[in-house]
């Protein structure tokens, strides 16, 4: 029998061939032909909306560490925190960034650094865009909330490895009539964020909210990648099934 490492081998480079031949062969697809998500075209507007008003933007990464199973989402958050930097670059007021973990605060600034340093405006970068709100769970959000009421930050986004604490975030924008899209990792999260939320994102959507906002050749590839990946498990779960019920109505094992 084939054990479950040998498998997960197969499926992890499976994603990455499926991802570099996507990249690199498919550089002329655009982000258009993936599947339209409405929370992603309402945070298209909203940002648009903020850098014509000379607001700012304010991108909440979550308390993931790096060093956890769960650091994707923190990954995911700072994918998009680079492109919203490029976005609102341009902006009266600058981007900021909370998280509630030492080394993810630390990227955010190295990541907006970066995004400001590639538009020739590296003067113009403030390392105060990247705050480090709270170590704790609720510090982080005790940290946060002030970030959220600011009168200059007109929309708010949620992405990253957070507690059912996070729907006071949310009520935050709510009384601040901000916008705020959110999309986490955990089970307990994604439950309050689709009731408190103005537009939530469920499941994988956090991991192509890069994609969509157009990061990156590679993050787009690796959207259409988990699509055909999604594709293989459920006919692999078809034949599956097919096969149980074969052998059980003829009694015939093909293995």
């Amino acid at each position: 029998m084939i054990s479950e490492n040998l498998i997960g081998l197969f499926v992890v480079l499976l994603g990455a061939g499926l991802i570099f031949g996507f990249g690199i062969l498919r550089k002329d697809r655009t982000v258009r032909s993936l599947r339209p998500i409405r929370a992603v075209q309402q945070l298209r507007r909203a940002i648009g909306l903020a850098v014509e008003d000379g607001k700012g933007l304010h991108v909440s990464l979550g308390k993931a560490s790096l060093l956890d199973p769960n650091n994707a989402s923190a990954l995911a958050g700072l994918g998009t925190l680079e492109r919203l930097g490029q976005i609102s670059m341009v902006s009266d007021h600058p981007p900021v960034a909370t998280s509630g973990e030492g080394a993810l605060s630390i990227l955010s600034k190295d990541t907006l650094r970066a995004v400001y340093r590639s538009g020739n405006a590296l003067d113009q970068f403030d390392p105060d865009q990247g705050q480090l709100a709270g170590p704790t769970s609720f510090s982080y959000i005790a940290g946060t909330i002030p970030v959220v009421r600011n009168k200059q930050v007109f929309t708010n986004i949620f992405i990253g490895n957070f507690g059912p604490e996070v729907a006071l975030l949310c009520d935050a924008a709510d009384q601040g009539k901000t916008f705020s899209l959110a999309a986490s990792d955990s089970l307990p999260a994604q439950s309050v964020l689709y009731a408190t939320a103005q537009e939530p994102l469920i499941g994988e959507e956090l991991f192509a909210l890069p994609a969509y906002l157009q990061a990156g050749q590679f993050h787009q590839a690796s959207v259409r990648a988990q699509d055909l990946l999604r594709w293989v498990v459920m006919i692999l779960m078809v034949l599956g099934v097919l096969y149980k019920l074969v052998e059980q109505l003829l009694g015939i094992s093909f293995l």
